[in-house]
């Protein structure tokens, strides 16, 4: 029989496809030309992650599409609405009660309205919610939504209401679109919705500002500064915009749907999206770190277990590490008679498989939110084209509960892989020789980033707790009419707070990172640097200048021994560090004392390893001095991790974390600077990176690289440069 895969040699830079990191990047290019043209035109067909995001965090205009066929939807679901009341048809929620109550009836059909409101404005808002003074209550956190949480969900309301199913009126939308127009930002209680018969609370608290209501508080002017505090009725007062009277069935279609949830669920998301990614880069970086043997990442692992999830994680872990001259196993020649550990652990050696589902959930949750950010979540839902209405249920967002757990899932699991390595870089039991907490100066009295492990610890715990499902927690509401409710508003604030969670987690993994691929080249330049002077030093053991072989076959057993006994004795402060490592020589010359031509006494091996300790000890802190002041660890970086260090390093100007010397104290002699720039505490350096996740400018520098290397290829097609092999073995340093 034969072999059950074909023969095959598999390139290394070999461009499979990449969907989930390609979707990312195109959500990125679109959110960035939003913010360039500075409107979206909604259609009610084909809003997406970028243009939500685009509004809700930066403020870009929301208008109608120009295409006359979105008005005369609309308005042709008002005339259906008329038509079926001028025949005397009872309508839930227009001529009915609401919920359990929809067996009573009535002819005021805008009193009805009016009482819909009333029935729904009954949510936590306390005092400091509602006013500009500083909170006298600093246990207290905010009842309220985040303005841009709320610019969100006013956009998703918009985009449905003018799908031509909501029989309302075009007014009510402009309404709305001039409030995003000035900023006028609705303060809606965060809590208090089951998602089901839509988020009804905090869309009333929308209605309630269109309406005008003296009693319902608004942010004005938030995106320019700290916003203006003041009621409905006077924001639209000041802004010259009509109060809305409420007709037919137009407060239900306000209220009734997923708008508050899909809105969140899509902020949530789009970070997932950019933190999975940046896991990646994460992965190759610290991997650099650990001087990692990278095996694990070839293209023939994932092809024989072709989980899409996998073969796109490989892949992209493969693109930020080539050229790396910091790891092995792919560009390298693999050493097939290393010692030490046969393969890595597992927390990098199976990361493309344990992040494949993160990413393949990532893609399914996406689509879900997609589909209901385009579709009609009222009822009852208006059909023009056959003159009817019907009664159901869309506003049941259980799909978006669906997805927003599957993004919570995805985020604790990559959060779980990166503290594990991040870890393992730490703990210098585990991270092949760099120093304990990756301290650059003497370990014995610098902790440096022992406490960032404690507080990385906490971080994935909370992201665990956060992952526990929320769809299980639902509860029976109003008079048992809700028997079963979505909970989608609450899986997606949870969501939120894992993105936060995740987001701490990977500063820290970067700032670790930074520092991990630093040492490991540090110390290995520090070595290759060593090399001449230590043959030197050893070369009078072979004083006949013919005997060349033997000489080197000695050293070369020597060297091995030495660069072994430095980095196993990476805890110890640097002079006994020279001083262990000194012996590596003593241990070389007597078992190997048949190879030397000359016959040496103890004290004359003594003599010669006292001066190898003293070479070791003036030569490291040397060169430890030299690479404080000019590191040159991208020359050794692969070219995405390069990318991310140097936007750390410069564009953030995150440094090097010297140890000791470094942490800030009242009256220091020395004065609270260093080389110019200001001491600071580990916790400042790492918010400033935590600051440029949240932001963004992190997922800007890597996304630019993925567009400029052409690291990127699409479902379908192959695009991008297939790069060459290109031999790298004995091109770095070793």
């Amino acid at each position: 029989m034969g072999s059950t895969f074909p023969e095959r040699k598999y390139d290394i830079h070999h461009q499979w496809p990449t969907p989930h990191a390609s979707q990312a990047v195109q959500s990125w290019r679109k959110f960035s030309t939003h913010i360039k043209t500075g409107i979206i035109h909604i259609d009610g067909q084909t809003l997406d992650l970028a243009a939500v995001v685009a509004i809700a965090r930066n403020g870009v205009r929301l208008a109608l599409s120009e295409d006359p066929s979105v008005i005369r939807r609309v308005e042709a679901s008002v005339e259906t609405l008329q038509a079926y009341l001028s025949k005397g048809y009872y309508l839930y929620g227009v001529n009915t009660g609401f919920g359990g109550s929809a067996d009573t009836r009535t002819p005021d059909l805008y009193g009805l309205q009016r009482a819909l409101m009333q029935l729904t404005q009954t949510a936590v808002l306390t005092q400091e919610d509602k006013t500009d003074s500083p909170s006298r209550h600093e246990y207290l956190e905010s009842h309220s939504m985040p303005s841009a949480w709320t610019r969100a969900m006013t956009a998703i309301r918009c985009n449905a209401n003018i799908r031509g199913h909501s029989a309302m009126t075009p007014n009510i939308v402009h309404s709305m679109i001039k409030l995003l127009d000035n900023d006028i930002v609705p303060i809606v209680p965060l809590r208090g919705s089951v998602s089901a018969s839509g988020d009804l609370m905090p869309l009333s608290y929308l209605t309630g500002t269109i309406q005008g209501s003296p009693d319902v508080f608004v942010r004005v002017g938030g995106l320019k500064g700290v916003p203006r505090i003041m009621s409905a009725q006077q924001a639209l007062n000041e802004f010259s915009i009509e109060p809305i009277v409420l007709g037919p069935k137009e407060g239900l279609s306000m209220i009734n749907g997923t708008a508050a949830a899909t809105a969140v669920a899509s902020l949530g998301l789009y970070e997932a999206n950019q933190l999975a990614l940046v896991s990646q880069l994460l992965t190759a970086l610290l991997s650099e770190a650990l001087y990692a043997n990278n095996e694990w990442a070839h293209p023939f692992i994932a092809a024989v277990r072709p989980h899409q999830g996998q073969i796109e994680a490989a892949q992209n872990i493969r693109t930020f590490l080539k050229g790396s001259r910091l790891s092995y196993g792919l560009e390298r020649t693999k050493d097939r008679f290393s010692e030490g550990l046969a393969q890595e652990r597992y927390a990098l050696r199976s990361s493309p498989q344990w992040l494949s589902p993160q990413i393949e959930d990532l893609l399914s949750a996406e689509k879900q939110l997609v589909t209901e950010l385009n579709s009609t979540s009222d009822n009852p839902v208006v059909n023009s084209e056959d003159n009817d209405i019907h009664c159901g249920a869309n506003f049941q967002a259980a799909a978006v509960t669906s997805a927003t757990e599957k993004v919570r899932l995805a985020l604790q699991s990559i959060g779980k892989m990166l503290f594990s390595q991040v870890s393992e870089v730490i703990n210098h039991d585990l991270s092949n020789g760099l120093p304990p907490n990756l301290a650059a100066d003497d370990p014995s009295c610098s902790f440096c980033l022992k406490g960032l492990d404690i507080d990385t610890a906490a971080y994935t715990s909370e992201l665990g707790f956060l992952a526990n499902p929320v769809s299980n927690h639902v509860q029976s509401a109003e008079m048992h009419n809700q028997a079963i409710n979505s909970l989608g508003l609450l899986s997606a604030r949870q969501t939120m707070a894992a993105v936060e969670c995740l987001s701490l987690i990977v500063a820290n993994a970067l700032y670790a990172g930074c520092q991990g691929v630093d040492l490991r080249t540090l110390h290995r330049t520090f070595i290759a640097g060593l090399e001449e002077p230590a043959r030197q030093l050893v070369g009078g053991l072979f004083p006949d200048a013919h005997d060349l072989d033997r000489k080197e076959r000695f050293f070369t057993t020597f060297w091995k021994k030495f660069e072994a006994s430095w980095y196993d004795a990476a805890l110890y402060d640097a002079a006994e560090r020279s001083q262990k490592a000194a012996q590596s020589l003593v241990v070389a010359v007597f078992s190997n004392a048949q190879q030397i031509p000359i016959v040496l006494s103890v004290e004359t091996v003594t003599s010669l390893a006292k001066s190898f300790e003293t070479l070791i000890l003036e030569s490291y802190l040397r060169h430890r001095d030299e690479f404080f002041q000019n590191q040159t660890t991208p020359e050794y970086l692969g070219q995405g991790t390069k990318a991310i260090y140097l936007f750390v390093r410069e564009k953030l100007g995150v440094p090097l974390h010297r140890g000791l010397v470094e942490h800030p104290v009242a009256g220091d002699k020395q004065g609270n600077m260093i080389d110019g720039r200001p001491k600071r505490t580990i916790g400042s350096w790492v918010s400033i990176i935590y600051a440029a996740v949240r932001d963004g400018s992190l997922y800007d520098e890597v996304f630019r690289f993925m567009e400029v290397t052409g690291g990127l290829s699409v479902a379908g097609g192959i695009h991008g440069p297939k790069a060459a092999r290109n031999g790298l073995a004995g091109n770095g340093i070793h």
